[in-house]
């Protein structure tokens, strides 16, 4: 397995346990992302991701989306697609 950069976290939202993210790369519905920086990392599936609050299926680079994850994420972490 390989790993490709495709973003950073830009904010967490903890009430709502969602991360926002600004894409440098292209990410689908049912892709497996590494979030990683100084304290954090985990791996999960994108079940679902929001652009301005309406779901998605992809997102490309300068989008800036919604993806709800199982952990803490803080700004400055880099999220990357894991390639099977």
């Amino acid at each position: 397995m390989s790993e490709q950069e495709i973003g950073v976290v830009t904010h967490y939202f903890g009430h709502i346990e969602v991360m926002a993210v600004t894409l440098t790369g292209e990410l689908a519905v049912g892709d497996t992302i590494h979030v990683k920086g100084h304290t954090s990392d985990f791996t999960t599936t994108v079940k679902s991701m929001q652009v301005e609050h309406e779901s998605v299926e992809k997102a490309g680079p300068g989008d800036q989306i919604g993806i709800q994850v199982p952990e803490h994420a803080r700004e400055h972490d880099k999220v990357y697609k894991v390639v099977e």
